[in-house]
């Protein structure tokens, strides 16, 4: 099913938005934090930002608002009027939990209403009641980690999995150059042989047909792209719960110009049968 576009993120202070908000920009969201409720409408409007352009669309609102959020049900009703896609995302957390996460980072309660945190954290709750009441989805954040709370959001909002969304970077590159530093993981093909040192294939790249087939003639290039591309598609899930957007995949030969573009090339093509989002990049072939 389509989600809709538009996603309201509330729920108590404390309880995690800014985390959520972070997830929620790296699972393809164009997110907006603390936006007056009156924008809401308008937002939905701009080219770039509307259901047909594909765009989905994260604003947090919450209680920093002061005056201003009263008119967020204003807001939700306009969009109600006019027929909006939308959903409210309402992040709930425990009294002694949320006193606690204010306690370590000493930082003040939004709500002046009470003199302690448990008072000020009473007065929240009934300042949202209706709120949270209206919201279609509610995520109680209270025995969540950080690094739990995007695994749950794909699922939820995204309609994904967090290993559907990930994307997998294969990069060739030369070993002369440097290993590239944002690397998960660096693989070496310098025992392959090396089309260098064939006088007809030496000024061509491992993009060319002519070296492509000599670098796969080696059995050995064969069962090295079998063990990488099953390595990547038994541990990409595990790879995927730690919440990280991408796996950079560094290939490296010599020099970056033959033997690294070609295996990056072909288990680049064997991963994307079973995975959307997969990208060969080749740093250092034109050198």
């Amino acid at each position: 099913m389509t989600k809709p576009h538009l996603l309201v993120v509330t729920g108590l202070s404390g309880a995690g938005k800014t985390l959520a908000m972070k997830a929620l920009e790296d699972l393809g969201f164009f997110c907006i934090d603390n936006l007056p409720p009156s924008f809401l409408l308008q937002l939905t409007k701009l080219q770039h930002l509307t259901a047909d352009s594909g765009q989905r669309v994260a604003v947090a609102m919450d209680v920093r608002g002061g005056e201003m959020f009263a008119d967020l049900f204003e807001a939700l009703a306009s969009l109600e009027a006019q027929e909006v896609p939308h959903q409210i995302l309402f992040l709930e957390c425990a009294d002694d939990v949320l006193v606690r996460r204010f306690s370590e980072t000493r930082r003040r309660h939004p709500v002046k209403e009470g003199h302690s945190l448990y008072e000020q954290i009473a007065a929240e709750r009934r300042l949202l009641a209706g709120l949270r009441e209206r919201a279609d989805l509610v995520l109680d954040t209270t025995r969540m980690a950080g690094h739990d709370l995007k695994p749950r959001l794909a699922d939820l909002v995204a309609g994904r999995s967090l290993e559907e969304g990930m994307e997998v970077d294969v990069t060739s590159f030369g070993f002369k150059h440097g290993v590239p530093l944002d690397a998960d993981m660096v693989l070496d093909v310098r025992f392959l042989p090396n089309p260098h040192y064939e006088p007809a294939l030496r000024e061509w790249t491992g993009l060319d047909p002519s070296v492509r087939e000599f670098v796969m003639a080696d059995a050995e290039a064969a069962a090295f792209v079998d063990d990488v591309v099953a390595f990547v598609q038994r541990w990409l899930s595990r790879f995927a719960a730690t919440g990280r957007p991408r796996l950079t995949l560094a290939i490296g030969c010599t020099g970056g110009q033959h033997r690294s573009v070609v295996l990056a090339e072909v288990i680049a093509a064997r991963l994307r049968e079973h995975h959307p989002h997969v990208e060969a990049h080749h740093r250092d072939m034109r050198r």
